[in-house]
C-alpha cells in the first residue's frame, strides 16, 4: 500500500483509493465499512471501505478474509495482497481515508466539541459519497458500529434511503466486506506507524532525536506512557504522533509542562481598561526591525524559528508591521 504521501506530511489527512472494477459499475455491490486505530494515544485513525458485486461476496468470503484484530500482521498483509491481486482486483475494490492525530485532536479540542463518534460516522458517511461518486453501484452497505448500532443504522438510512444498511456489533467478523475493509484500514495504519517520519527532528536549528520505541500505542502500555514523557516539551507539547486530547497525554501536560492561565472578561463593562478604550499602541513594541527569514542572525550563530511558529505562519509583530495592515 503505496501512502507516501502521507507518511510525508503525516499531520493532515489523506485519502487513497483503488481504481474502481468496471464490474462494480455496472452490477449490485456490497459495500463494507470499519476502522483501525480507534483507541490509541498515538498516530492516525484510519477508515475503511471494500466493496464488490453481490453475486461475488461468497468470492470474498473463500480468500480467508476475517476480523483484522484476530489475524497476525502477516496475515492482514497477505490478504491486502491477494485484494490487491490482478485476479481479484478485477471484482474488489477499496478505499482508506486517515484521519491523523493532529486532526483528531484539534476536533475534540473545538469550543462546540467533535466528538470522536461524530468524526467517525462523518468519515464513513463521506467514503460511502466517494464511493458513489466515482461510479460504484452501491445497493447494500455493511458497518461495524460507532456507538448504539440501530441510532447510527436510522442516521445512514436518513442519509442513504436508496441503500440496504446494516449496521452491527462486531461487523467486521459477521460480513466479509467489512472484514476486507478492516483489514484495509488495518494495514494502511500499521504502515503509516511503521514509516512515520518526526517533521520535529528534521529542524537544522532544532535537532531533536525521538524514539521509535513507543510501545502498542495504547494509553494503558507502559512502553507508551514512557514515550509520552521522554518525548514532551514544556512549551509546546507533543510531536505530531500524538493525540493531545486523549486523557494520558493531558495528564502528563498538566503535571510536566509550563502552566498558562487564559483569563476571560465576562462582562466588558466590569473590566475599567476596556471602559476607557486604550490604545492599541500600548499592546506592542516599538521596535522596528523585522527579520522575514525563517533563521535569524544573533551575533554568529543562526537561530531557526520554531516549527511551532512556522507551521502556523506566525510572525513577530511590531507596532510599525501592524499599522501597515491597516
Amino acid at each position: 500500500m503505496d501512502i507516501d504521501e502521507y507518511t510525508q506530511k503525516n499531520d493532515a489527512n489523506h485519502i487513497l483509493m483503488s481504481k474502481v472494477p468496471d464490474i462494480c459499475k455496472t452490477k449490485p455491490c456490497v459495500l463494507g465499512i470499519d476502522e483501525a486505530g480507534r483507541g490509541p494515544v498515538l498516530g492516525p485513525m484510519v477508515y475503511g471501505i471494500a466493496y464488490c458485486p453481490v453475486d461475488k461476496n461468497s468470492d470474498l468470503k473463500a480468500l480467508g478474509v476475517d476480523d483484522s484484530k484476530v489475524l497476525k500482521e502477516s496475515e492482514r498483509e497477505n490478504l491486502f495482497d491477494k485484494l490487491m491481486g490482478e485476479s481479484v482486483s478485477e471484482y474488489v475494490g477499496w478505499a482508506i481515508h486517515i484521519l491523523s492525530a493532529r486532526y483528531i485532536s484539534k476536533s475534540m479540542f473545538k469550543r462546540c466539541k467533535y466528538n470522536l463518534n461524530t468524526v467517525s460516522h462523518d468519515t464513513a458517511i463521506g467514503l460511502i459519497h466517494k464511493a458513489i461518486s466515482a461510479g460504484v453501484r452501491v445497493s447494500e452497505v455493511y458497518v461495524d458500529t460507532v456507538g448504539i448500532p440501530e441510532k447510527y443504522q436510522a442516521k445512514l438510512e436518513e442519509i442513504f434511503p436508496e441503500l440496504k444498511i446494516t449496521v452491527a456489533k462486531k461487523a467486521d467478523s459477521l460480513y466479509p466486506c467489512v472484514s476486507a475493509a478492516s483489514i484495509c484500514a488495518k494495514v494502511a495504519r500499521d504502515k503509516a506507524i511503521s514509516d512515520w517520519i518526526f517533521p520535529e527532528a528534521i529542524e537544522k536549528c532544532n535537532s531533536i532525536n525521538f524514539t521509535k520505541k513507543w510501545g502498542s500505542g495504547y494509553p494503558g502500555d507502559a512502553v507508551t506512557k514512557q514515550f509520552l514523557r521522554d518525548n514532551m516539551d514544556p512549551v509546546f507539547g507533543y510531536p505530531t504522533m500524538v493525540r493531545f486530547s486523549w486523557s494520558t497525554a493531558d495528564k502528563i501536560l498538566e503535571d510536566k509542562a509550563v502552566k498558562v492561565k487564559f483569563e476571560e472578561v465576562d462582562d466588558p463593562d466590569e473590566d475599567p481598561h476596556l471602559i476607557n478604550n486604550p490604545s492599541v499602541k500600548q499592546f506592542f513594541s516599538q521596535s522596528s526591525t523585522l527579520n522575514k527569514n525563517s533563521c535569524t542572525n544573533v551575533g554568529r550563530i543562526t537561530k531557526k524559528r520554531s516549527l511551532f511558529f512556522r507551521d502556523r505562519k506566525l510572525m513577530p509583530t511590531t507596532l510599525n508591521s501592524f499599522l501597515g495592515t491597516i
